[in-house]
């Protein structure tokens, strides 16, 4: 068996902390892990690490790349060159796998989790056997509350160690989720599939022609990256629309551990542990006579009183406050802020990097201020950029910086520019955080500007 994590969306219900370059996945709001190491060290109690692959857009592949080798040295990463939803993901996952016709393939999301790996193994290994047998399997868990923001699954009669799935219910009214949860045979889609790779291809060709016709494995480069031509005119839509609700050959087999998922703040607050007044808390926080409410500080001080049912998010340069009950229609506020175009959606003050962090300060009209920090032994790519100059000044350490064929040792206080086009590097060779002030100027000025040359963490192919 193989798995295949599907890392996709912008999770625009975590806002602000989720923005599209830094999405859902790369969090970590339950444990020292990321949402996406969580997954696959999922994935690892059910197959061997080198029978793992990721699929996700090519903005956050090398970020996902490194994050997974903190767990395993040669992860699989297939980049999407832009986002088609789950549908094109699976297609392509399957395409890859050329020479598995009769591999069962175990397809995860990576915004949840379970509270016992064991039972999830065991109830892996029992749609194993319904794969085998020929079925697309769904995982279902039973409803603990009138969830709407949530897909159900309507189960039939008994089939083997499953049972036969009768149909999809999406995200459905409060009124109508009450009447699911006094059943016993309405349950949450987990998500999760299961099934031989030659019936999952069967499918896609019957029922979503349109997205695996003109698949081969020509569509990938030698580092896995999906050539754009193979992408451009897939229609976008996901794998349950598309494929498995359309199928026949359907069954269920019920998660024999508790779900987590983290799909919006309220679901956050739900699986994370409370105080004594039903509070979660992190960061720099203060309350008073505050009730059951989610509460994130990110940097600032946040200072509450006298609510309850309440989620307040702060980060650097956005702050969100709504009922936990409204946490669902946080996505409606980050289609607003689009249509605003307002940066807050696309990435945050302060991004981190293999190699550091850096912060943005202020910005105008062809200009950009931010602060660098390298850490202690690390180094930037040597690069380039076509559209912009800049200006270095040393605030805290000692910087090693490489301009085109040479080397200059700056300490605190000393300056160097970067002329258009040139090579350069930055390097902290000392055992303390370098701090440096970066101008940039141009015409230009965004962070795809960069032609990499070399780099120690494997950006450069």
């Amino acid at each position: 068996m193989k798995s295949i994590i599907l890392v996709g969306g912008s999770g625009q219900r975590l806002w602000p902390l989720s923005r599209d370059l830094y999405p859902k996945p790369l969090l970590k709001l339950h444990g020292a892990k990321d949402f996406l190491q969580n997954a696959f060290e999922l994935a690892s109690s059910v197959v061997a690490p080198k029978n793992i692959i990721t699929i996700t857009n090519v903005k956050h592949s090398t970020a996902t790349e490194l994050e997974l080798k903190q767990l395993y040295k040669a992860p699989v990463v297939l980049s999407e060159p832009i986002s088609k939803n789950t549908a094109a993901a699976v297609a392509s996952a399957v395409t890859f796998l050329k020479d598995e016709k009769d591999e069962v393939l175990l397809f995860l999301p990576c915004d949840f989790s379970v509270e016992d790996k064991d039972a999830f193994v065991k109830t892996i290994q029992k749609a194993k056997v319904l794969a085998n047998d020929g079925y697309i399997c769904a995982i279902g868990t039973k409803p603990t509350s009138p969830e709407t923001g949530y897909g159900y699954i309507k189960a039939g009669e008994s089939i083997k160690k499953g049972r036969k799935i009768l149909q999809f219910k999406e995200k459905p009214s409060v009124e109508t989720a009450k009447k699911y949860l006094k059943k016993d045979n309405y349950f949450w889609n987990c998500g999760i599939y299961i099934a031989k790779k030659s019936v999952l291809v069967d499918a896609l060709q019957e029922h979503a022609p349109e997205i695996i016709s003109g698949m081969d494995i020509s569509m990938f480069d030698e580092h896995n990256k999906i050539k754009y031509s193979f992408y451009e005119n897939l229609p976008t839509i996901s794998v349950d629309y598309a494929v498995i609700e359309k199928s026949k050959n359907l069954v269920m087999v019920e998660l024999e551990t508790t779900w987590l998922d983290f799909g919006s703040w309220k679901s956050v607050y739900d699986n994370s542990e409370k105080d004594k007044k039903g509070n979660v808390i992190h960061g720099n926080v203060v309350i008073n006579n505050v009730k059951n409410s989610f509460i994130h500080s990110g940097k600032e001080l946040v200072a509450v009183s006298g609510v309850d049912n309440t989620v307040v998010i702060e980060t650097e340069d956005a702050i969100l406050v709504c009922s936990k009950k409204d946490a669902q229609n946080i996505d409606k506020i980050v289609k607003m802020l689009k249509k605003q175009k307002s940066n807050t959606t696309v990435v945050h003050k302060t991004v981190f990097r293999p190699w550091g962090y850096y912060t943005n300060l202020s910005e105008g009209d062809g200009w950009l201020t931010k602060i660098i920090t390298v850490s202690a032994g690390h180094k930037l790519s040597l690069q380039s950029h076509n559209h912009r100059l800049e200006h270095w000044v040393v605030l805290e350490g000692n910087a090693t910086v490489i301009l085109e064929d040479k080397v200059y040792e700056l300490e605190k206080r000393q300056s160097i520019d970067i002329p258009l086009g040139a090579k350069h590097s930055l390097q902290n060779l000392s055992q303390k955080p370098l701090k440096i002030l970066e101008l940039q100027k141009g015409d230009y000025i965004s962070e795809d500007d960069i032609i990499r040359y070399e780099d120690m963490y494997g950006r450069v192919k």
